[in-house]
């Protein structure tokens, strides 16, 4: 190693730490920045630098977990969680769950999963008018309250950890510092993705420690001989010459010689040409594509599909709300009433409902569509028997953006619909679309939920680097969705993360990497061409309903 060379190319982050710290020190970004009093991520640039010239390396990675309190949690914290808020209601008198929601200026979802989290506590049920009433015999309160019980061990946890958060630094609470009984109920209130919804965001932090090389001592001394401190100059400014202190300052020198950057022309963006192939495999097959709007309503997004208006299971979809106009004028007809009335006592379906009273008012509530689904129930009122349509759909969460999760995404969402569709022909899509498509060499489907299909399946492939994960939902559509939208017959669906699949068949690590700006820097492998014409053996004679 040529020390004359490896000095003239520190940067003076890199020079600070060579100097201040020993070779047996051992280096995190939080550490540097800290007692060097550098800027918030001169510690990264600088530690990576010094990585890439072979001078530290890192030596082990630790992580310690974090909840961090989110602007719902905030709410909760000044306004009371929905829990408090909703025992104190109902502790005057009894009420439905949407008379709670609309006086309490509650989202139906939150009053839903609070009544389900009291009614397991044993605090909160229903009376014999469907109205969320308390649970304990009187002798069990005071002044209305209850005082005993896993109920108030749960709504006294609940308290402390709000007040707790909102003491504390930037609203952060370290797992740490947190009792057994205080981690269990932080478990029901944190998520890692999609936290919009939750009262705390999951904030790990990995922390990576770094140490000396051999080298170290050598480059320390070459500097020590060079006079080189780190604390020269980057810049001759006008102040400088105007006052003649650049005489006194010495500067850091250039290499001139270093290639500008290159332009690059423009091209066809892979990830573009890779979803054209797609539409074009499912049109070859008989496909018809659908498409709408990226906003709509509650209805088509989750009542139309059965999801009740009051319950859990819509904490799965964070959505984005529109905040103007907030509501759609109207909702088609007879398809409003006949979902609504799927939900309250089952309608025409032979289903007993939800058995609630359904909000023609929230479902009117206008949002980023959050999956692709919406369109395949506004699809099956027009939709041709025996007929297969698809679409390629712009979706949005609010997710936390990692290597496998994007904040708004695409899904290829699908239908198929015929008298003899069953199960067989769903498998046998989702094989096409694994195989095929992602180019995979392992499956596997694995039993689902979601409210809208039964059977439900997710198939999961296996990426040479991430390792297994979801592809996508499936399942064959509850009477409940589609008679009440006009349809007697078997109707298979799917929604797949069409960026996933993107992700296998590129060769790609993250999904980030499909909308980078640099392409040079994404090696991406050119994706198979369509194969024959016809699907899997499982599903080709089921799936021939066109």
């Amino acid at each position: 190693m040529d020390m004359q060379d490896v000095v003239k190319n520190l940067h003076p982050l890199e020079v600070k730490i060579i100097r201040h710290y020993g070779v047996t020190d051992e280096l995190t970004i939080e550490k540097v920045e800290r007692e060097l009093s550098l800027k918030a991520g001169n510690g990264n640039q600088a530690l990576s630098w010094l990585a890439g010239k072979g001078i530290v390396t890192e030596i082990r990675r630790e992580t310690a977990f974090f909840f961090e309190l989110t602007e719902l949690g905030k709410a909760w914290q000044e306004k009371g969680a929905p829990e408090e808020r909703i025992l104190e209601l109902v502790r005057i008198k009894p009420a439905d769950l949407p008379e709670i929601a609309r006086t309490l200026g509650l989202d139906p979802k939150y009053v839903g999963s609070a009544f389900g989290k009291l009614a397991k506590l044993g605090v909160l049920g229903m009376d014999g008018e469907k109205r969320a009433a308390l649970a304990l015999p009187p002798e069990e309160t005071s002044h209305g309250r209850p005082v005993a019980g896993a109920g108030a061990e749960y709504l006294k946890t609940l308290r402390a950890l709000l007040d707790a958060a909102a003491r504390s630094e930037n609203g952060i609470l370290a797992a740490s510092d947190l009792s057994e009984d205080q981690m269990q109920v932080m478990a029901g209130i944190v998520k890692k993705r999609g936290a919009g919804s939750a009262a705390f965001r999951d904030a790990p932090r990995e922390t990576a420690v770094f140490g000396f090389t051999a080298d170290r001592d050598a480059v320390a001394r070459a500097l020590e001989n060079l006079g080189v401190t780190g604390e020269e100059c980057a810049v001759l400014t006008a102040e400088m010459l105007a006052d003649g202190s650049w005489r006194e300052k010495r500067f850091r020198p250039y290499n001139v010689k270093v290639p500008p950057a290159r332009m690059v022309i423009g091209r066809t963006n892979p990830y573009g040409r890779f979803l054209e192939g797609v539409k074009d495999k499912l049109v070859s097959l008989g496909f018809e594509e659908f498409d709408g709007p990226l906003v709509e309503t509650e209805f088509w997004n989750s009542d139309a599909l059965f999801m009740p208006q009051f319950h859990s299971a819509r904490d799965i979809h964070d959505v984005y709300h529109i905040a103007e106009p907030e509501y759609a004028a109207a909702i088609e007809e007879p398809w409003l009433s006949q979902v609504a009335a799927t939900h309250e006592n089952g309608g025409a379906t032979g289903s007993r409902g939800w058995n609630y009273a359904f909000d023609r008012t929230f479902t009117r509530r206008l949002i980023l569509r959050s999956q692709g689904t919406v369109m395949s129930a506004k699809t099956l009122p027009r939709a041709a028997v025996p007929g297969k349509y698809f679409g390629m759909l712009r979706c949005f969460r609010y997710d936390r953006v990692d290597a496998t999760h994007l904040s708004d995404f695409y899904q290829t969402e699908g239908i198929v619909l015929g008298e003899e569709v069953n199960i067989r022909t769903l498998l046998g899509f989702l094989e096409m679309f694994a195989l095929e498509v992602a180019g995979a060499k392992e499956v596997k489907y694995v039993p689902g939920y979601f409210p809208f299909t039964e059977p439900s399946v997710e198939v999961h492939i296996r990426h040479p680097v991430l390792g297994w994960f979801e592809l996508g939902g499936s399942g064959i559509f509850r009477p409940e969705v589609t008679e009440a939208l006009g349809v007697k017959v078997p109707v298979a669906a799917w929604g797949i993360g069409i960026d996933r699949m993107a992700l296998m068949a590129l060769g790609l690590n993250d999904l980030r990497d499909l909308f980078s700006y640099d392409i040079e820097s994404t090696r991406l492998r050119q994706p198979a061409a369509p194969a024959a014409q016809k699907l899997p053996d499982t599903a080709t004679k089921q799936s021939t309903t066109d």
